[in-house]
């Protein structure tokens, strides 16, 4: 049986890599995405390989639609050279960074450049993916906690964060013709380097945040990432237009 293919965005670091990697610990070949960091890409396809699972890296910038056709060129030229006759199984629209700016000092450039890469840009290349996805596909579409809970300075976060997820209703209604899956995944405070590793070293933050939390800490990439994989296979296959909180408990 040929292994499934997932296609992971902004998947060089942080949340994104651990989603590839517990994905290939399930069985999936990933094709991931980075921006700039082409030496944390190759790393992560060298951890995918050591799984046993084939592994390839695209630069893609999610902050613009100008490069999305060429992109989505690489990757039917993956599919069509590596896995003939196949398509992809999996979409994580996870791509994404983080401005904290409280809401009197946040410029139109913030709010364009959050519409841009949490909104606009998972609209359009899951748009302009829908031809490489096999009927039967699950997307998953990486909101955030502070869509439901408001923190100081993440106004426009937290509202582009809110967009994706009435998106991600719309996109199952639209594709469950195609029995195509639609969810997105919350996560709660991580310890990453997501607005400079505030939660993984900052003590203080991470004491708050703990306090806050009913499991008594803060989350760790593979919380989230077992998730994602969780929703990608078909041990998920009747789960579809939700919003999951991966929080622990935060500000229940």
């Amino acid at each position: 049986m040929a292994n499934k293919i997932a296609l992971v965005t902004g998947a060089s670091r942080g949340l994104g890599k651990d989603s590839a990697i517990q994905l290939a610990k399930k069985g999936f070949d990933i094709i991931l995405t980075y921006q700039t960091k082409k030496e944390f890409a190759d790393q992560v396809v060298l951890e995918i390989e050591a799984v046993g699972q084939k592994a390839f890296a695209l630069s893609l910038d999610i902050s613009t639609t100008d490069g999305f056709d060429q992109f989505v060129n690489e990757v039917r030229n993956i599919l069509d050279t590596q896995y003939p006759s196949a398509k992809l199984d999996a979409l994580v629209n996870n791509a994404g960074i983080g401005i904290n700016k409280p809401f009197d000092q946040t410029t139109e450039d913030i709010v364009d450049l959050m519409t841009n890469i949490h909104f606009k840009g998972p609209y359009f290349i899951t748009q302009k993916l829908l031809p490489l996805l096999n009927d039967g596909s699950s997307i998953v579409n990486v909101s955030s906690g502070l869509a439901r809970f408001s923190s100081p300075g993440y106004s426009a976060y937290g509202a582009m964060k809110a967009a994706i997820e009435s998106l991600s209703r719309y996109q199952a209604l639209e594709l469950g013709s195609r029995k195509i899956r639609v969810n997105a995944l919350a996560p709660g405070a991580i310890e990453t380097d997501f607005d400079g590793g505030a939660v993984r070293d900052i003590s203080d933050v991470n004491n708050y945040l703990t306090a806050e939390t009913a499991l008594g800490r803060v989350g760790l990439p593979d919380d989230i990432g077992s998730v994602i994989a969780f929703l990608c296979s078909d041990d998920s296959k009747w789960i579809n237009a939700q919003r999951i909180e991966v929080s622990g408990g935060y500000r229940i």
